[in-house]
């Protein structure tokens, strides 16, 4: 494939194929946008923006609930020299506290988004007080209703070296970093994943991946754009609350090449257990590109032997490795090869040290899936501690040098300066080895906590739960981890406590009802500790509250913490809300769901929620929307409407 220099060129080169977006919202709800008429849309927006004043250099906060508006804002900034900055949509406080902080941050930032959505947080600010916000709402603010028909706009004559984009880590931060690509970054990172997972112009993919990520937005639009492949886009949401239909799309479109991180296995494997997919053909998918988030051998086998009856060939599975300051792809495996692992005894995993194989049946194993070599134009290296090369098999910290790495943090210096090393190599802050010529990622350095694909800062958790009584932040420590046996990462909150542990029950409730209602996100365990050990210098040493964790060290205590049967006994007399308690059991973990518990405020994750929703309409179909839930929170008003919904 031939470099571009710009994505303006790529985008004027591909525009006259004869191929096209599929934006996937209902099973029955699908649009179509060729190449040219996503040109042609870009230039009308671009007009729109430049009419309102926008000049190139000027950042466009693209902040949408519609992949199809995203897209041509998307362009419509590109095509302009108006930098796009992609933020999610979400419903927790976090979600709008990051888009207003960076709103904050940039310099000439205009929100571009809907009426409904601006109007939601103009009400959130308003109730914070955040007068400050409020004039910026009120002030920088483009709705999409309003980009009415005006010439289209002047193609900005953009160089290779001109800032492109601006993508800040995906999760909550207090203070959030954005990513700076260029023109080049993103041209040569493109060319080296097409080359790397052997794309032609004939595939056809299917992503559910936000359009917000970089593994959706750049893997799985600009990437597959510059190929000139057709590809689809379907709504997370969508995926989320009806993950069956993943797979029965990638059937309909005889889709070739698919994409998920970890969650999205598990999420679709729960559905699939119970309803299957009787007429799904999966013969034509020739790649499943896995990243975003560790990856469990455990589960790829799972997902590769449900499906395999469908067609999905075993060599599908392509796991790989990247990371936002390098674009996106850092290290593919070879496609059309088997993934595969390596053992390990994970108190062998030491900076510096090599790791000692072991069987899988060993009682400290651990496995850890080869991510393949370094895709063109990105060099890798393990590293000690001081900068210094290690050998193979030989556990060390991962830097990255090449045309896709980012060269600066958004107006913040002293976070650029710590990003690099002496000699100019990317601290990615994760960590592993190479094996056999394979990467291998072992663990993170950094203190980030990955749950369904997104990245969260400890520190962020740490305060809100910070905020309870009794507590600040020297008293709790959260962190994340996958422990034995488990296929996903855990977010485990450790809270210093030292009194008796009938007394830790409602601090229990307490953490897991704070970080679900401010962060959107469910606690796996609640772990009352003795002590919080810091080093010499006073810094939390997460690694080693995990280690005791993985250890055993806590499970006395969490025994008697757990729930019993008593305690969790359903007493409604009414069946169907009897009924809707013991649903939210079986995805609840150990959470107690009461008849009058606000669904919103009991410390689950939104995820749950849908699993809930979906196990209802299992057993009472068209009764129950995710929406619905918006309306009627508690499982007694649930029940009423169901009912009434006939």
């Amino acid at each position: 494939m031939e470099l571009y220099n710009t994505l303006t060129e790529l985008l004027a080169d591909v525009k006259g194929r004869e191929r096209e977006i599929r934006f996937i919202d209902g099973e029955h709800d699908e649009c179509v946008v060729t190449f040219a008429e996503l040109w042609d849309r870009a230039l009308a927006l671009l007009g729109a923006l430049q009419a309102r004043g926008m000049q190139p250099g000027d950042e466009l906060i693209v902040f949408s609930k519609s992949n199809e508006s995203f897209v041509v804002a998307f362009w419509a900034a590109v095509l302009g020299g108006i930098v796009p900055v992609p933020v999610a949509v979400g419903i927790s406080d976090e979600h709008r506290l990051k888009l207003f902080r960076i709103l904050s941050q940039l310099e000439r930032g205009t929100l571009f988004t809907e009426l409904g959505l601006v109007e939601r947080l103009r009400e959130f600010s308003e109730q914070r007080g955040m007068h400050d916000v409020t004039n910026i709402l009120d002030t920088k603010t483009a709705l999409i209703s309003d980009a009415k028909e005006v010439d289209s706009g002047v193609v900005h004559d953009s160089k290779p070296e001109d800032t492109v984009f601006i993508q800040y880590s995906s999760g909550s931060t207090s203070d959030p970093k954005g990513v700076v690509l260029t023109h080049r970054n993103l041209c040569t990172n493109i060319r080296a994943i097409v080359e790397g997972a052997q794309w032609t112009a004939d595939d056809q993919a299917l992503s559910w991946m936000p359009l917000t990520h970089d593994m959706g937005l750049i893997g799985y639009h600009l990437s597959v754009l510059a190929v000139g492949m057709n590809h689809a886009v379907m709504d997370t949401n969508l995926f989320v609350r009806r993950p069956l239909l993943w797979m029965s799309k990638a059937s309909d479109l005889h889709a070739t090449q698919l994409c998920s991180p970890n969650f999205g296995y598990k999420h679709f494997l729960k559905l699939f257990e119970r309803k299957g997919l009787p007429d799904a053909d999966l013969s034509s998918v020739k790649l499943i590109l896995n990243g975003a988030e560790p990856i469990s051998w455990d589960l790829c086998e799972e997902f590769l032997a449900a499906l395999a009856p469908h067609g999905l060939s075993r060599s599908a599975m392509l796991p790989v490795y990247g990371l936002a300051e390098a674009t996106v792809g850092v290290s593919f495996s070879e496609p059309g090869k088997e993934f595969d692992r390596i053992t390990v005894d994970r108190h062998s995993l030491q900076i510096g040290a090599a790791y000692d194989a072991v069987a899988s049946d060993h009682p400290d194993a651990v496995s850890f899936v080869k991510v393949g070599k370094a895709i063109r134009d990105v060099a890798i290296r393990i590293c000690n501690d001081e900068d210094q090369l290690v050998g193979d098999a030989h556990i060390g910290n991962i830097q990255l040098h090449g045309d896709s790495v980012t060269e600066e943090i958004y107006a913040d210096p002293a976070a650029t300066a710590e990003l690099f090393t002496a000699d100019g190599w990317l601290r990615t802050g994760d960590c592993g080895m190479f094996v056999d010529g394979d990467l291998v990622i072992t663990g993170r350095l950094k203190d980030i906590i990955i749950v369904n694909g997104q990245n969260y800062y400890p520190h962020d958790i740490e305060e809100i739960v910070a905020d309870l009584d009794g507590l600040d932040l020297n008293k709790v420590v959260v962190a994340g981890a996958t422990p034995k046996g488990s296929q996903t990462e855990e977010l485990i909150a450790f809270i210093l406590f030292r009194q008796d542990l009938e007394k830790f029950v409602p601090m229990i409730t307490a953490v897991r009802d704070a970080i679900g209602e401010h962060a959107g996100l469910e606690v796996d365990q609640v772990i009352p500790v003795p002590r919080i050990p810091k080093t010499t210098s006073g810094k939390v040493q997460r690694a080693k509250l995990l280690q005791a964790y993985f250890d055993g060290e806590f499970d006395s205590a969490l025994s008697e913490l757990r729930p019993s049967e008593t305690v969790e006994a359903v007493t409604d007399v009414d069946p169907l809300i009897a009924e809707l308690e013991l649903i939210c059991r079986e995805f609840s973990k150990d959470r107690v769901i009461g008849p009058d518990d606000n669904l919103f405020e009991v410390g689950v994750s939104s995820l749950t929620l849908t699993e809930i929703v979906l196990a209802v309409d299992e057993k009472h179909p068209g009764k129950l929307d995710i929406s619905d839930l918006f309306d009627y929170p508690t499982l007694r008003e649930i029940a009423a409407f169901m009912r009434r919904e006939g």
